[in-house]
């Protein structure tokens, strides 16, 4: 069950939040390979990733122009 904060809480949290500043001390990849790494994080896996879902349209292009020749060749 996700924490419930009262208004106190969120109002603390968020104080020492801009006291802290995470996002001064964020400084990314450096090297080139954990570049490539990070580069990666936004590809979903599976079925639904932009590189399988152009994949299957490149397939599915292919069989349609297949069966189009197929059924020139057998008329």
């Amino acid at each position: 069950m996700p924490r419930q904060w009262t208004l106190e809480q969120k109002q603390r949290q968020s104080l020492l939040i801009r006291q802290w500043q995470p996002w001064q001390q964020s400084t990314g990849a450096k090297t080139e390979l954990g570049k490539a790494a990070v580069s990666q994080n936004a590809i979903k896996h599976g079925k639904y990733c932009a590189e399988a879902i152009a994949e299957q349209s490149e397939i599915s292009q292919i069989l349609r122009e297949t069966k189009e020749l197929l059924a020139m060749l057998n008329k």
